[in-house]
């Protein structure tokens, strides 16, 4: 069964390297007959955080944030793509995620993170374990780490060296126990819609 999938990205740099693993996604779960959307915080542009969508009276939120609250509503699961600024998350996804709160609720979450070092965003993707289920997402337990993204995907998101084998091997069983879990919170749903 095909899924629904947002892949959320969050630089806002102009020099930004992590779109082309967020793109590689994108690309390589629509491959797998996914149906992929590349959410990117800087081309969304919701203000910094005021007022959580919830706090708007119905139909009077700002079109973008109308917008991604129907999209986050009918996704099945969500991947986030992870940069790691001093040791933490990128400030542009944290904002975005902010304006949101139940419609993010009984889905899963898979956790992506990258660096132009060898740590390979990893102190990012820890933050986001526990930032995610707060939200009420459910944290997928497999991650998926890129080091020296510049060396291991192009421009155009392709793998490419070392890093990007290591990436192209790590990707499928990543993205099954994804799919595993949107297929057990979609099951979960329905119970509970029925109950």
């Amino acid at each position: 069964m095909s899924d629904r999938i947002l892949v959320f990205y969050g630089s806002y740099r102009s020099d930004r390297m992590g779109i082309r693993l967020a793109m590689h996604i994108v690309d390589a779960l629509r491959a797998r007959g996914d149906d992929a959307e590349l959410i990117d915080a800087r081309a969304v542009a919701l203000p910094m955080l005021d007022r959580m969508y919830k706090e708007y009276p119905a139909g009077t939120a700002p079109a973008a944030m109308e917008t991604l609250a129907g999209k986050i509503r009918a996704a099945d699961g969500f991947l986030f793509v992870v940069g790691e600024y001093n040791w933490s998350v990128q400030p542009g996804l944290k904002n975005l995620t902010d304006h949101y709160l139940e419609e993010w609720a009984w889905r899963p979450a898979a956790i992506a993170s990258y660096s132009a070092g060898r740590i390979a965003g990893a102190r990012a993707g820890l933050a986001w374990h526990g930032i995610l289920p707060e939200m009420g997402m459910a944290v997928v337990p497999r991650t998926l780490t890129v080091g020296s993204i510049g060396d291991a995907l192009d421009a155009d998101g392709r793998a490419t060296g070392a890093g990007g084998a290591a990436l192209t091997h790590a990707f499928p069983r990543f993205a099954d126990d994804l799919r595993w879990w949107t297929a057990a919170a979609r099951a979960q749903r329905s119970l509970s819609s029925q109950g």
